[in-house]
């Protein structure tokens, strides 16, 4: 049984309703390890200090930025704690936008959300004017000690939250070289135009996503499954369990507190929430003393 990720509520105005965010993909890469060949005991990388070669137990290792080549400026627990979000354990929706108005490329990775106990008549009365309105929600999630933005939508019975990325985590195709103006700039046919489209049409068909598979993951498997019932170079290597998460709780009266939202407008737009969260930023960096690292001397 798959754990949650936290539980805690997914908010629109003044509605919250219960959810556990589980994960929406499965890793199925395979996972290798390094092996001394001479004795096959798995390769330990140790944390060493550049200089002296001793290793560093974790108690002495701290936290820096390299803001120029071999300058440091150390970042104290007390910096990340202040820039960290405060909420954990919520899906703040911000606004709503037009189903489709966001660019595939912001779109990173799923995720499901899942209704606590007796939380169904709120998630289904947002999943369903979700559906209807053709509006997907822009929310805020803290997933572990990051925040990111997200979109909330409806897929199938389920209400499916996609993390996006950042308009700076993305390269604008301008800065790469690309055939630029029309067809007939790069002497293209109207009958090679024609002959494409015939392809594509005799190519076209349904999507249907059982329909591939990864084949090589498939043929390396098999060899290594092979391998394992000769016997051949297998050695053991003990991995720990992960640990177990906490269930949700509940809410009620949707009419009363719709209404509330609707007479409030209670609606943050997304520029508003980041000027915000950019005012409180700068505060709490402010406040936070931030220790300069001795520049490292070469010689």
């Amino acid at each position: 049984m798959a754990r949650p990720i936290w539980t805690g509520n997914l908010s629109f105005g003044l509605l919250n309703v219960p959810v556990s965010l589980m994960s929406g993909e499965r890793k199925v890469d395979l996972h290798f390890r390094m092996l001394d060949s001479r004795d096959k005991n798995p390769i330990r990388f140790e944390r060493v200090n550049s200089e002296t070669g001793e290793e560093v137990p974790w108690k002495d290792i701290i936290k820096a930025f390299e803001y120029s080549k071999g300058s440091y400026v150390t970042v104290e627990k007390e910096d990340i704690q202040s820039a960290a979000p405060e909420s954990h354990e919520s899906v703040e929706v911000e606004a709503f936008v037009d189903a489709g108005s966001i660019d595939q490329r912001y779109y990173e990775k799923p995720y499901i959300l899942v209704p606590g106990k007796k939380a169904e008549k709120g998630y289904v009365l947002l999943r369903e004017t979700l559906r209807s309105s053709k509006k997907i929600g822009i929310a805020r999630v803290v997933i572990r000690t990051r925040e990111y933005l997200c979109a909330v939508m409806p897929e199938g019975d389920a209400l499916v939250l996609m993390l996006l990325r950042y308009p700076q985590e993305l390269v604008d195709p301008t800065d790469y070289k690309l055939p630029t103006g029309k067809a007939s700039t790069y002497r293209i046919t109207p009958k090679e135009m024609e002959m494409a489209k015939q392809l594509i049409s005799s190519m076209s068909g349904k999507w249907s996503p059982d329909d591939y598979h990864d084949e090589f993951r498939a043929r390396l498997q098999a060899i290594i499954q092979k391998r394992v019932k000769s016997k051949g170079n297998t050695t053991k290597v003990v991995e720990a369990p992960a640990d177990a998460e906490e269930e949700a709780t509940n809410v009620v009266d949707f009419m009363s507190l719709l209404q509330k939202s609707l007479d409030s407008k209670k609606r943050t737009p997304a520029r508003k929430a980041t000027a915000k969260a950019k005012k409180a930023t700068k505060k709490s960096v402010a406040k936070a003393p931030v220790k300069k690292a001795t520049k490292r001397k070469t010689g």
